[in-house]
């Protein structure tokens, strides 16, 4: 198969389209580089790994390596929540579903920075408090060790075989625009070395840090892409007179094939809570903070950013159909503007924030999947371990699955449809997973029996309904709409075995539940310390914000 001819699934917030790599497009835009271009992404690639190889000096135990000590600040977890979340993919699947079918997939934005304002409010006292190393750990003080380990290895599957497989060969499929006269296998084991060679040896710290320069230079590259892009098409005025009025609509009919609004209110929220709330890539940053404020604040830090997505990643996508309304692949949309409407120099730093989101996401999946191998697993089964033998083991595990995926992802190519199925599976999995998260942490009654059938049987119906919906087409139902299913399914189910089963849950495991007292707590503090400290005030402002987002682009 020749490079031109492959494809690839871009899982840009559920966006499964395929996306065909070419040295020019339709339009004859040839993807090339100038020298000083090169030499700023060859700058920005040497910083970022001398600065992972720096921190690895200063560990010592494996909480300095798998949670940089616990003494991470909110603006570095804040910035890696961000920068780990926007991959490479992600970038080019909003402005390619922004240009397709308007700006309707930034829900999932929006929506997270709501999830995310949640988790801060409510879960990360009690998660914070336990000292966990890991979001499965959870499981197993409050039901049984059969539910994290079952749900470890589910996690550290879909993390090297779909997050980190994926994002390397969709990014360099992008990245052998520019250069063609490279292999596929070349891009990825490049793209894998550099992101795993501090990933390995600076451990979590290492990962946040770099993350923080990431999220910086991905940030300040999509605003410059965002103005180039507005200015080109003569301002905003002409969009909307151009631009179909519900391409500029966030709440779209039941019936739309990208979010409708059921979805938006059911399965979107769901998928959001897994991701923010039970993914282990994200809850080792908030477990990293030195204190719950900090934790906190570094959530709603994360949330804010989120927010500005709509205006520097999608609405460009958008706007494109002023400037090019006849492209072919929607997904050429985010590298078709970077490369014909970018000057020299410019251009080297926006490409430099695309490299930055895909090294993110490797970065961040590969210490994920580590942590849990080391700690769900190694050091629960060889306790007398040493730490400097666990900070061992968790560097050659990530070398392991650094590995696996470079082996892996070249294979993606050759699957076809059954790599955009294995894709969309992800919404017929985690389902069964929040409803047990959600039962055990606010709901006493939730028992080991209950969650362990709730996961196991959830996961057997979702992919009961992958086969009969995806893979044989007997009928047609949003996937959205799937995953509200299942969670219902999954709750009911462990609520049920729950009340019957005769077994509840013990005092030491309702511990780790939500109380009320937080609650309380939390509105003494406000009236201890000064008012502009708190988080509260940011979370009400985060609120109001994305209210007011809402309204304007109903």
């Amino acid at each position: 198969m020749s490079f031109e001819n492959e494809t690839t699934e871009l899982v840009g917030n559920a966006s499964f389209t395929n996306i065909n790599v070419t040295r020019a497009d339709g339009n004859g835009i040839v993807f090339t580089l100038s020298i000083l271009d090169s030499v700023i992404i060859a700058l920005y690639l040497l910083i970022s790994i001398c600065l992972g190889l720096y921190l690895s000096r200063k560990h010592r135990t494996a909480g300095d390596y798998f949670l940089a000590g616990r003494s991470t600040t909110w603006p570095f977890i804040g910035l890696s929540l961000y920068a780990s979340n926007m991959s490479s993919m992600i970038l080019v699947g909003l402005a390619g579903d922004g240009y397709k079918t308007g700006i309707s997939v930034y829900t999932y934005e929006w929506m997270a920075a709501v999830i995310l304002a949640l988790f801060a409010m409510f879960s990360i006292p009690t998660i914070f408090r336990s000292e966990l190393y890991t979001l499965p750990e959870f499981l197993e003080r409050r039901f049984s060790a059969a539910t994290r380990y079952y749900f470890s290895i589910l996690t550290i599957f879909l993390n090297i075989f779909a997050d980190t497989a994926a994002g390397l060969y969709g990014g360099a499929l992008v990245i052998n625009m520019v250069f063609p006269q490279l292999q596929i296998w070349h891009t990825i084991a490049i793209l894998a070395v550099v992101a795993g060679v501090y990933t390995i040896s600076g451990g979590l710290a290492a990962v946040i840090y770099t993350d923080a320069l990431q999220a910086v230079t991905l940030l300040l590259g999509s605003v410059l892409i965002s103005i180039f892009t507005l200015i080109e098409a003569g301002g905003w005025s002409r969009v909307k007179q151009d631009i179909p009025e519900s391409f500029l609509s966030m709440v779209q009919p039941a019936s739309d094939q990208t979010v409708p609004w059921t979805g938006f209110i059911t399965g979107l929220p769901l998928l959001g809570i897994y991701y923010w709330c039970t993914n282990q890539t994200i809850a080792q940053r908030v477990l990293s903070s030195k204190s719950i404020n900090h934790g906190r604040l570094g959530c709603i830090l994360a949330a804010f950013l989120k927010l500005p997505v709509l205006f520097i990643m999608v609405l460009p996508g958008t706007v494109a159909r002023v400037l090019y309304p006849d492209l072919e692949n929607a997904d050429l949309v985010y590298p078709t503007l970077m490369f014909k409407l970018l000057p020299m120099g410019i251009l080297g730093l926006v490409l430099s924030g695309f490299i930055a989101a895909l090294m993110s996401q490797i970065d961040s999946t590969l210490n994920s999947a580590s942590t849990l191998v080391t700690m769900d697993f190694i050091k629960k089964f060889r306790p007398n371990y040493s730490e400097q033998k666990l900070m061992n083991i968790g560097r050659f595990v990530t070398f392991l699955f650094m590995l696996a995926s470079v082996l892996w992802a070249p294979l993606l190519g050759k699957f076809g449809s059954i790599f955009q199925y294995f894709q969309r599976i992800l919404a017929y999995l985690v389902p069964p997973v929040v409803a047990v998260y959600i039962g055990g942490f606010f709901w006493k009654g939730a028992n080991a029996r209950g969650a362990i059938l709730g996961l196991v049987l959830g996961n057997v119906w979702g992919i009961a309904m992958f086969v009969i919906i995806e893979v044989m087409n007997l009928f047609y139902i949003h996937f959205l709409h799937v995953s509200a299913i299942l969670f219902a399914l999954s709750f009911l189910l462990m609520a049920g075995v729950s009340l019957t089963s005769g077994k509840p849950s013990t005092e030491e495991q309702h511990k780790v539940t939500w109380s009320s007292e937080q609650l309380v707590e939390d509105f003494k503090n406000l009236k201890e310390g000064p008012v502009w400290k708190h988080y509260s005030i940011y979370l009400i402002l985060l609120m109001v914000v994305t209210v007011v987002i809402l309204g304007v682009f109903w």
